[in-house]
Formats: structure tokens, sequence, C-alpha cells
């Protein structure tokens, strides 16, 4: 039998019950708080998933990064937006960090502009999609914060003067950590060989560009990394005696190319659609592919001169032309006046009724 306890009074001390019940009922209202907090928490126009770590806004009506993000989420996504510039600390809210996102989805927002410091707040984030944006400004400070970052997708995010001046960008600085770098889609004209200065960058897909060859230069720096895998598929490839090097490359380094049987020859004609790897080094033939600009250039001085001649001979002949003017001017005076003189001939009444008296 249970000992039981009295109080001063000599009644038996029954509080010890209630304390227990009260103390389970505080748990469960604490833990119904927190829930109530997640859920109230999740910003307008999104979705939470505390579970999983995952919050989503996919809304045409979000203009900018949406205030009070939960601080529990891992996996961030803001797509289909109208978010048109990243500023700096765009994902601190009061001066809060999410300590804990490591995935950032920022596909298709209209974003044109990142500024300084625009993930700061963002210590853990390994993975960035910026792809399917219109971005012409990308500051030399944009990833400073972020620089744990081991995955940058820019797929088709590249537009206007940023396509060129992308070769000697100065914001992969901070990415000293970067495996993984997708570039396709940019119109890019040339291999980007600053990101060959990236120490840990394992995987580079550059396809679907305007890249013609990679030059002797950046060949000799990527037969130098062994580690890095690159993606050139498809890209416009002139498959001609300057692109020899880049053929030996594919060939005696093929492990480094993710693509190389999928690679094609753009130009010249008779080697359109062929296999770069299934030709011989003796088909890579020197032609000038300039030679259509050059002949067009060739025929508009051609007509330059033409025309400078002509306006000489004219200079030169001035007092025969300007008599020769006269001279017709002259006999247009005299051809006129015949038809004005017959006209009056015609109308005068008197000639018309001595022709009818006849």
């Amino acid at each position: 039998m249970p000992r039981r306890q009295f109080d001063f009074h000599g009644h038996i001390n029954s509080v010890l019950i209630p304390n227990k019940l009260g103390c389970f009922l505080l748990i469960k209202l604490l833990g119904l708080g927190i829930l109530i907090n997640i859920s109230v928490s999740c910003p307008l126009n999104c979705q939470c998933f505390a579970k999983i770590g995952l919050v989503q806004c996919h809304s045409s009506l979000l203009k900018e990064i949406p205030k009070e993000i939960p601080y529990w989420v891992r996996n961030l996504s803001l797509a289909g937006g109208n978010v048109t510039v990243l500023p700096s600390a765009a994902f601190q809210s009061n001066g809060t960090q999410l300590t804990n996102v490591t995935t950032l989805l920022l596909m298709n927002n209209s974003i044109e502009a990142i500024e300084a410091l625009a993930f700061q707040g963002l210590p853990s984030l390994i993975t960035i999609d910026l792809s399917f944006n219109l971005l012409s400004s990308i500051d030399k400070e944009a990833f400073d914060g972020a620089t744990d970052l081991r995955v940058l997708k820019l797929n088709h995010a590249l537009r206007g003067p940023l396509q060129r001046p992308l070769i000697n960008f100065m914001w992969i600085k901070h990415l000293k950590k970067l495996e993984r770098l997708e570039l396709t889609g940019n119109a890019l004209p040339s291999f980007p060989k600053r990101v060959l200065t990236l120490e840990n960058l394992q995987e580079l897909y550059i396809g679907n560009n305007a890249i013609k060859r990679i030059d002797e230069e950046a060949i000799l720096d990527l037969s130098s990394l062994k580690k890095l895998r690159v993606g050139l598929s498809p890209n416009p490839l002139v498959c001609d005696c300057r692109m020899k090097n880049m053929f030996l490359w594919l060939r005696n380094n093929s492990s480094q190319t993710l693509d190389a049987q999928s690679l094609r020859c753009y130009s010249p004609s008779d080697l359109n659609g062929t296999e770069v790897t299934g030709l011989k080094l003796d088909d890579f033939k020197c032609i000038n592919e300039d030679l259509e600009t050059a002949s067009y250039v060739f025929f508009g001085i051609v007509l330059a001169l033409i025309g400078v001649i002509f306006l000489m001979v004219l200079y030169l002949n001035r007092r025969g032309m300007k008599r020769w003017l006269n001279n017709f001017r002259e006999a247009c005076r005299d051809q006129m006046e015949g038809y004005h003189y017959r006209y009056e001939q015609d109308s005068d009444p008197r000639r018309s009724h001595a022709s009818t008296g006849i």
C-alpha cells in the first residue's frame, strides 16, 4: 500500500497528481504552439513543408524575396516570379540568417541584376540555380558570403552585354569550392577560359552556345586539369585546320569530355553533321570561313571606287555638263513652245470656221 502524505492540517496531499497533469498539458501546448508558429510563419503565396525542410514560392505575384522565411528551411524554391533584382542581403530578414538553407532555386524569375552580397546570410548554401533569367549585371562581390557553394547553374540566364564579359568575369573569385558550373544556352562566342581558374571545378557544361572551337591556350589548360569534365554539345563547330589541336585533345583525353560522341561539325558544308571523333587529322583542311564576308567587303569597295570615279568625271567636265544642260533645257523649251503654238492654232475659232466653209 502506497504511503500517504499528510499536510500540517492532517489532510491527504493531493497536489502531486494535478502537477503531473499540468506538466503534460504544458508540453502539449508547447508542441501545438510550435506547429502553429511553423504554419503561421509561411510567407504569402508560398507553401511550407516543415518535415522535409521545403519552402516553395511559385507565383507570378512574387516581386521580391519574401520576408519571414521559416528558419528551418533547407530547400528554398522561388521560381516563376518577377524578382528583377537581387539586392544586398536579400535573404536576411530582420538581421537573421537562414543557416540551414543548402539549395536555392531562382529559375525563371526575370532577374536582371545581382547586387553585392546578395547571398549573405546563407552560410550553408551548396546549390544555386539561376537558370532562365535575364541577367545583364552581376556585381563582382555578388557571391561574397556563399563561399561553400558547390553547384552554380546559369543556363539560358545571361543576356545582353554580359555574354562577352563573362569570359573575364570577376565574381568567380569567391567560388573557390565550386565543383559544377552550368553555362548552356547563353550564346557564348568562345570558350570561357576564366572558369579554368576555379581550382575545384570538376564539371563544366557549355553546350548550346556559339563556340566554333577551343583555342590552343585553353586546350593546354584543359590538358593539365585532369579532374575536369566538360560538356560541349551542341555547338557550331568549324572543322578546319584550326581545330586540329581540339581534335587531338578530344582523341587523347576522351575522359575529359562528357559528350565527345555527340559532337558534330557545323561547317564546312561537306562535313556538316559529321561526328568529330569519327574524322581523321587529314580531314581538317584550311578554309577561309571569312571568305564570303571578305567578298562582300571587296564588292562594296569596288562600288565605292566606281562612285568616286564617276563623281570626279562629273567634276572635271562640269563646264561641258553645264553647256549640255543648257542645250538640253533650250531644246526642251523649243519643243514645249512648238506644242503650245499648235495648241493655240487648233483652238482658234476662225480656223475652225474656215475649215467648215470649205
